[in-house]
């Protein structure tokens, strides 16, 4: 079925709340979809899902610098707005708003939002003060783009708790779709970032799946004890030189709060760092 759009470019606030609005008049749902561009096949399953379900979808392309610490890779972030706009237009994206820095966070912008318990593991341990960009940045697309469904990927796993639980509390009236991991044939979870990779890092990086896929393995075979499972996945990354773990966690699923065993779903989570790239994976682990 061709679901192709307009993936119509707008830069303006008040521009792209009027024509969601009118959209909504009209007795369409909205979904939207919120990326930092340089797009690939995950995202546009996500836009495919958004307008699988909804009438009028929405795609947001801004790189946020308040999400990334001094030292990342905000000035190196790749810019790809055509190919980002043909991508979009062929996945069913109506809108694209791209607004600029100045329109996001004029000058005086000081509020800030925190989702204080979800945030503090994982990334929220490794990359101090990132959630808190990540949630300030929803917060304002959320009011600006009136949806009815948000589409987020569950790569960024620890992303998707902050954001409902940031929904749940603000009373935003939205429903956040968590969305399957879209990897390539050798297994490793697409990203923006795996671009970064040289060729020898991109052949060991499949190795982060192959990981959590032998914890799985453990766990089915009755290995049940955390320690033991994330030992497991650590093990495994090490036959890959050039990896270089930031963490590997295994915490229950909801809250990620740490666990001795896996007596519930849990998620085994993990980022590595090959060069210039810091990759994320993860996998949910239950025992039925």
């Amino acid at each position: 079925m061709n679901i192709r759009r307009s993936a119509d470019w707008v830069a303006d606030k008040k521009e792209i709340f009027a024509r969601v609005l009118e959209a909504k008049r009209a007795g369409k749902r909205v979904g939207l979809v919120p990326t930092m561009g340089n797009l690939h096949d995950g995202h546009a399953s996500l836009c495919r899902q958004a307008a699988a379900e909804t009438e009028f979808v929405v795609a947001t392309i801004f790189v946020n610098p308040i999400q990334f610490g001094p030292g990342e890779d905000f000035a190196a972030y790749p810019r790809t707005p055509e190919a980002d706009r043909e991508l979009c237009a062929e996945a069913g994206v109506d809108l694209i708003f791209a607004p600029s820095v100045e329109t996001m966070y004029p000058a005086g912008s000081c509020t800030r939002v925190q989702v204080i318990e979800t945030e503090k593991p994982l990334c929220g341990q490794n990359r101090p003060g990132h959630f808190v960009g990540v949630a300030t940045v929803l917060t304002k697309l959320f009011h600006l783009i009136p949806a009815d469904i948000a589409y987020f990927g569950l790569k960024d796993y620890q992303q998707c708790l902050v954001i409902e639980k940031m929904v749940e509390d603000l009373d935003f009236p939205l429903q956040i779709r968590k969305c399957p991991i879209v990897r390539e044939t050798d297994g490793l979870a697409m990203s923006s970032r795996n671009r970064y990779l040289s060729p020898e890092e991109r052949s060991q990086a499949s190795v982060l799946k192959r990981s959590l896929d032998r914890a799985a393995a453990e766990l089915a075979h009755g290995e049940r004890r955390a320690d033991q499972l994330r030992q497991v996945i650590l093990n495994t990354i090490a036959s890959a030189p050039l990896g270089k773990v930031d963490y590997v966690e295994i915490l229950d699923a909801q809250t990620l709060q740490a666990i001795e065993l896996v007596d519930r779903p849990a998620v085994a989570a993990l980022a590595v760092r090959f060069g210039r790239a810091r990759l994320l994976d993860n996998m949910v682990l239950t025992t039925g």
